[in-house]
């Protein structure tokens, strides 16, 4: 290869470092003011660097097979910083590969402006400004793998004028250092990596205040033993992610605290608690449940990519296997534990177990109650899971047929924030750390023939779980943005 081709590779490189550096100013401008995310193929480009904005421009290539070019993508960020936006989801890879396609027959503003057109010239810095104003307050009653989570999702769209606002997390003291300890479990994650971020402690008023979100930690032994009120908390919705109460009694102890509205259990709910699994039930309540369950982390994974193949070829029964990530539940070295096999050692063993999600489905998708089983294996690693959904069909497909939906739905339909899709023949479960669709298809490993398929399906356990939480506070809060493009526009087909 001769020196002037070396050059030029080098010389693109810089060249796309250059135009990403000047999206920065853009993406931060839409969000801070305009509260609208902007993201490539469901990958959010708020507070990103230049080599990770790159690298979702990268990434497009696993959809659309061949890399987005930063060179379509900018006069999108600038053509839409200029239509006076309210607030929206909007992806700018989508939006991209849209216009490729009638970009001889339309202008790139007249384009946007059709395909965003609800929010255009919708921008009014007095209702943003009152919209602020008006935030839902959101307790974490406990602070283990899925609250820190959660924290750091919180305090991350805070920044763009989201509505939800941590004001608290519940704890009982564990030490007389408990404060310091309790903030460095947020400011350093061995597996999701350091916070995004500043973090400090007031040791005199017990609160943690990262990036700006000034977090109460309140001290307690029981769920009703709270008043909230005494720390300017009201009408709080409180996420309890301790596992430990999961029957509409135990939870209902939350509403006995001053200051809590709304209770959402991050579990499968017991008894009468709904499960809801955010873009598929949430039909299934109202305004007059003030308890609700999220599921499993494996149920989210699992019910939008079965029930997108349910409507597109029917699903006669089959058996789901989760290859599980191992939890705190189990022991590092051999113990006892009540539950069979849970006592063996994590990190050094393979442990056959017991999983809840089959059944779970049917909570969500009723069509299905009776037709799955289900089992689990927990492996030695930290995070990321497996779904392996082995399915006889009621409509013969072929490999390709499958994939080439599932990548569709993953684009374009209403489960777009629930299903992803990558087609890779080199990823493996670290690639998936901090995913935060509810379940990633590999279209690599799908098997098809007739009216069998065999689908797998990736999906971190706490950061994918966690943003499906979020999605559905959001719900409830009446805080849910329009997402855009829309399915079933002109310029999808």
């Amino acid at each position: 290869m001769s020196q002037e081709q070396l050059n030029r590779y080098f010389s693109d490189w810089t060249q796309r470092e250059a135009i990403a550096e000047s999206m920065i100013p853009l993406i931060g401008r839409l969000y801070r003011r305009n509260n609208v995310v902007t993201s490539i193929y469901g990958r959010a480009l708020i507070n990103q660097s230049v080599i990770n904005i790159l690298k979702a421009h990268r990434f497009a290539r696993q959809i659309e097979a061949e890399e987005l070019d930063v060179h379509e993508t900018y006069p999108i960020l600038e053509a839409l910083d200029r239509l006076n936006l309210g607030q929206a989801h909007i992806d700018i890879g989508k939006l991209a590969s849209q216009y490729n396609r009638v970009r001889d027959e339309q202008s790139l503003e007249d384009f946007l402006r059709d395909a965003v057109g609800p929010v255009v010239d919708r921008y009014d810095e007095e209702a943003r400004q009152a919209s602020e104003s008006e935030t839902k307050d959101i307790v974490l009653y406990g602070f283990g793998r899925i609250g820190r989570y959660l924290a750091r999702i919180l305090v991350e769209k805070a920044g763009g004028g989201n509505n939800l606002r941590l004001r608290a997390i519940v704890v009982r003291r564990g030490a007389s250092n408990d404060l310091e300890k309790r903030a460095s479990l947020l400011r350093r994650d061995s597996v999701h990596g350091s916070f995004r971020g500043t973090i400090t402690v007031d040791e005199e008023n017990e609160a943690i205040i990262a990036n700006g979100n000034y977090i109460k930690v309140i001290y307690s032994d029981g769920p009703d033993q709270v008043d909230y009120t005494q720390h300017g908390i009201d009408n709080a919705i409180v996420i309890d992610n301790t596992g430990i109460w999961r029957d509409e009694e135990s939870l209902g102890r939350h509403l006995e605290s001053t200051g809590v509205s709304r209770v959402v259990l991050t579990a499968p709910g017991k008894g009468n608690v709904k499960d809801i699994v955010p873009g598929i039930n949430n039909q299934q309540y109202s305004d007059e449940d003030r308890i609700l369950g999220v599921a499993s982390c494996t149920t989210n994974a699992i019910v939008p990519v079965l029930k997108a193949i349910k409507d597109e070829f029917g699903i006669v029964d089959g058996h789901m296997e989760t290859v599980h990530a191992y939890t705190n539940d189990q022991n590092l070295i051999d113990n006892f534990h009540k539950s069979e096999r849970r006592g063996r050692s994590a990190p050094l063993n393979m442990v056959l177990t017991e999983t809840g999600a089959a059944k779970a489905v049917a909570k969500a998708l009723p069509d299905l109650n009776g037709k799955l089983t289900g089992n689990a294996i927990r492996v030695p690693t930290p995070n990321v899971s497996m779904a392996i959904l082995n399915l006889n069909l009621e409509k013969a497909t072929t490999r390709d047929e499958v994939n080439e939906y599932l990548r569709d739905v993953a684009l374009h339909s209403d489960l777009q924030k629930q299903v992803d899709y990558v087609s890779s023949p080199e990823v493996v479960s670290s690639d998936f750390v901090g995913a935060r669709h509810a379940g990633v298809v590999d279209g690599q490993a799908t098997i098809a023939n007739g009216n069998r398929a065999v689908l797998y399906v990736w999906y971190d356990n706490e950061a994918g779980y966690s943003a499906q939480v979020i999605r559905l506070v959001s719900e409830m809060a009446g805080m849910s943005f329009p997402i855009f493009p829309e399915r079933g526009t002109a310029a999808d087909h």
